[in-house]
């Protein structure tokens, strides 16, 4: 009886905090993975655009490097957009999953009792 009072004792107080801290982390590794705050600063950034810098040369040229660079940086928005909305699914998807197993977390001990009395009520499932 003694370990089954403290199984019950270490899965409410240190086996819950210590499930509630893996899926924090696990959390907080999604959010670094996708990097979204870096994402947000940098959304109108040029995307791997080599040539950057100032363009010398006649109207033709330098207007040449502007559209180009525009068009780098429509590319680069689109492309940070499209992580930021898969960031956000994921996230809220880890989220849930998280709260799921919070729960069943909660509730696997009380299984075994749950099934008991179902089988002694007589419900088949």
């Amino acid at each position: 009886m003694l370990l089954v009072t403290e199984l019950l004792k270490w899965w409410y107080t240190a086996g819950l905090r210590q499930r509630a801290q893996k899926v924090s982390l696990r959390l907080d590794g999604t959010i670094d993975y996708f990097s979204m705050d870096l994402l947000i600063k940098t959304l109108f950034s040029p995307f791997r655009q080599i040539s950057a810098g100032k363009v010398d040369g006649s109207l033709e040229v330098q207007l040449r490097a502007v559209v180009d660079k525009l068009f780098s940086r429509v590319i680069g928005a689109v492309v940070r957009i499209i992580l930021l909305v898969v960031g956000c699914v994921t996230i809220a998807l880890q989220i849930v999953l998280a709260v799921v197993v919070m729960i069943l977390w909660v509730f696997v001990p009380l299984m075994p009792l749950i099934g008991l009395g179902l089988s002694v009520a007589g419900v088949k499932l």
